[in-house]
């Protein structure tokens, strides 16, 4: 590779990581002008746009994904020989963005990262907490870890676990039903509620299961929550299990073009057996903290 086409593509990848001109610059510690003259220069030389421009600034095209991730590669093996000459392993090194919904995110992943960080301790992890579907073609996340019923276009993964479902209540038995909204609403749980429950009952709506666990811990109402999020709550007590048709499996997936990266190959590993162990806790078999 010619070393001008490595040095913009530095300048490339820094736009990407950054996610505007201006932090790239920051980061690399030039001028805003310098790092659109380098990422003009990448594109020009092998006559293809990596990015949209836009009034929101510079996003990655779904179709030069694999561009970026292949230059990662590249970064990476450049600081891996820059190791091996000064006598190290290479050990696995990069960044990776995991989304998943707020409640996986702040109850499952930390421990399980946690774990990550021991085996691979090059690897630095971005979770985002998000309870809608991101756009992985547009680099808003590598890997994602979503309870769902079946994978989007273009993702490939494996199921993990199957997530359980139940009703929950106070124990000072609050009459009334709190309600699953946004994207919740959209759910199994939330079908089995619509038809199990008359609008006029529902007291009160929330968009994350986390809020409506505090919500009904507060003597809100009766709620549908996962079991590894009800189950954990000494607050609460499960009062119904919904039927298994309703269990949602969990699916650690990636976009396709990032199959092959080693990274995000050995974080979905990873992902897939620590949520398998705690499968009996997703599925609601495990009761209490």
């Amino acid at each position: 590779m010619h070393n001008d086409n490595w040095d913009d593509m530095r300048f490339v990848l820094a736009v990407v990581e950054a996610g505007s001109v201006s932090g790239a610059a920051r980061h690399l510690g030039v001028n805003h002008a310098t790092v659109l003259r380098r990422v003009a220069a990448f594109e020009a030389r092998h006559g293809a746009d990596i990015f949209e421009r836009s009034a929101q600034g510079y996003t990655v095209r779904p179709d030069r994904l694999a561009v970026i991730e292949a230059a990662r590669e590249v970064s990476n093996a450049v600081h891996s020989v820059e190791r091996l000459m000064s006598g190290f392993e290479a050990p696995l090194t990069g960044d990776v963005r995991i989304t998943s919904t707020d409640s996986i995110c702040q109850l499952l992943l930390p421990g399980i990262m946690a774990g990550l960080r021991k085996t691979e301790a090059g690897l630095r992890v971005a979770l985002v907490c998000a309870n809608s579907h991101l756009n992985l073609s547009r680099m808003e996340a590598q890997v994602t870890v979503r309870p769902a019923e079946r994978l989007g276009e273009d993702l490939v993964g494996e199921q993990a676990a199957l997530m359980g479902f139940a009703v929950y209540g106070s124990k000072n038995r609050v009459r009334g039903w709190l309600g699953l909204g946004g994207m919740l609403a959209r759910t199994m749980p939330a079908k089995w509620l619509s038809g199990r429950i008359a609008p006029e009952d529902i007291t009160a709506v929330a968009d994350s299961f986390l809020v409506l666990g505090q919500m009904a811990a507060c003597g809100g109402g009766r709620v549908v929550l996962p079991c590894f999020v009800g189950d954990q709550d000494l607050r609460l007590q499960r009062l119904e299990e919904l039927p298994k048709s309703f269990y949602l499996p969990v699916w650690v997936a990636c976009h396709e073009e990032l199959i092959g990266v080693a990274r995000i190959r050995a974080v979905r590993r990873h992902l897939v057996q620590a949520l398998g162990a705690r499968a009996d806790l997703l599925a609601g078999l495990l009761v209490g903290p």
